[in-house]
């Protein structure tokens, strides 16, 4: 069974190679998955706000192209939200937690949710705007989940906030997720980022993926460790995260979300040079 651990730290792009001797090779098929916020780009106040970096975003359409590399960008946001965001040509994009997945060809996979879990999410949002959107709290609705904003909050208000979102969230059936300065609310559903990330190769790679493919995940926050969990033994995870403390089912901590650009940098080194 997959575990949590304190990861090994990589704090520097020497310690890839140093870490990892051989795990790329050239000829090897490599699946990169990602999340965006947090991850492909520094958390900013206000979502529509945040920018990738210069260089790691030249590297992302530099890999992008290469016949053997194929990139997945998995998202707690909106499908069309993460896609403007990115917005490199040739990636298969997830969007609200795999929940709505786009491959380059335009075809879709959208997991159907039951209609009592649809009616149940329209009254959440409702309730959630009438009661908490105030003292710089929002709400932002992305049709099957939602993230629930306090960022902006009073810090002597955001508790007792954060508190009533989540009593919200959980009495309409929702999972309630911490993440950054947020709640994440989730249907009750047995899908997520992993679900999403196994469903993705799959589809790409056929059943046999792990023994065709090495696959590098990414990512930042506790939606990120269902696809941690899944992959573990399988491929290879990058959890960020500045706590030396964090638990996690990732193989590595970054101890910050520029290290990202090393990533690729270590990964452009095998594939690219």
């Amino acid at each position: 069974m997959p575990e949590r651990q304190i990861a090994p730290v990589i704090s520097r792009l020497e310690e890839f190679e140093q870490s990892l001797p051989g795990y790329l090779g050239s000829h090897a098929k490599l699946a990169i998955l990602l999340d965006y916020d947090g991850t492909l780009a520094p958390i900013a106040d206000n979502p529509s706000q945040t920018k990738m970096d210069d260089e790691l975003e030249t590297l992302l359409h530099r890999l992008a192209k290469h016949p053997q590399i194929f990139l997945s960008v998995i998202s707690g946001r909106g499908l069309k939200d993460v896609q403007a965001h990115v917005n490199i040509e040739g990636v298969t994009y997830a969007g609200n937690h795999g929940l709505e997945i786009e491959y380059p060809d335009g075809s879709r996979h959208d997991y159907e949710l039951p209609a009592d879990v649809k009616r149940n999410y329209t009254a959440m949002v409702e309730e959630l705007r009438q009661r908490l959107e105030k003292n710089g709290d929002w709400v932002e609705d992305k049709r099957v989940s939602l993230t629930y904003h306090y960022r902006d909050t009073p810090a002597e208000l955001k508790n007792d906030q954060m508190q009533v979102a989540i009593e919200i969230c959980e009495r309409h059936g929702f999972r309630a997720n911490l993440a950054h300065e947020a709640i994440e609310a989730k249907p009750p559903v047995n899908w997520n980022k992993g679900e999403a990330a196994l469903y993705i190769l799959k589809n790409k790679f056929g059943n046999a993926w792990a023994e065709e493919v090495l696959v590098v995940f990414a990512g930042d926050d506790t939606t990120d460790e269902d696809a941690m969990r899944v992959l573990q033994g399988l491929g290879l995870s990058f959890r960020i995260a500045a706590d030396a403390k964090t638990q996690t089912f990732a193989d590595f901590r970054l101890p910050k979300q520029d290290l990202m650009t090393d990533l690729f940098k270590w990964i452009a080194s095998v594939y690219l040079s």
